[in-house]
């Protein structure tokens, strides 16, 4: 039972972050914006912090929906999430109103959205020390003979 809950968390977190970056990738400029105004980040940065956060969403999404070096891609996702949760607090706790950029659109930075990430990091940080898991039974193996 194990094994399918960590493959099935690892799907579906995989799944989240192609979903977050594919909502992103056709208004940069606008992700960017979110980004600034978080006000962590010198404004030079924010172009290039915008775009490595997309890559990464991208590269882990599909590393964790594919199964390939799973633990890792969880791992990244984990440390992600870390940095997601630590930006929306800071800005909530400074009264900064703004657009959290999660997944494209203009959905608004609440606490409830710092609490939406701690349930996938959890999955992240399972799927990171528990492994990818699978969706069948493991093969028992061939005795020579």
């Amino acid at each position: 039972m194990r094994p399918v809950l960590l493959a099935l968390a690892r799907a579906a977190l995989g799944a989240l972050f192609l979903y977050a970056a594919a909502t992103k990738l056709p208004d940069m400029a606008a992700f960017a914006t979110d980004l600034a105004n978080y006000r962590m980040l010198p404004a030079a940065l924010v172009p290039a912090a915008a775009a490595a956060v997309v890559g990464i969403e991208l590269a882990v999404g599909a590393l964790l929906v594919l199964g390939i070096a799973a633990r890792a891609a969880a791992l990244v996702t984990a440390a992600m999430l870390v940095f997601f949760v630590a930006g929306l607090s800071q800005a909530l706790l400074r009264g900064i109103d703004l657009h959290c950029g999660c997944f494209g659109g203009a959905e608004a930075a609440t606490w409830g959205t710092v609490l939406r990430d701690l349930p996938m990091l959890a999955a992240a940080v399972a799927v990171a020390v528990g492994g990818p898991g699978r969706l069948r039974p493991a093969r028992a193996p061939v005795e020579p003979g």
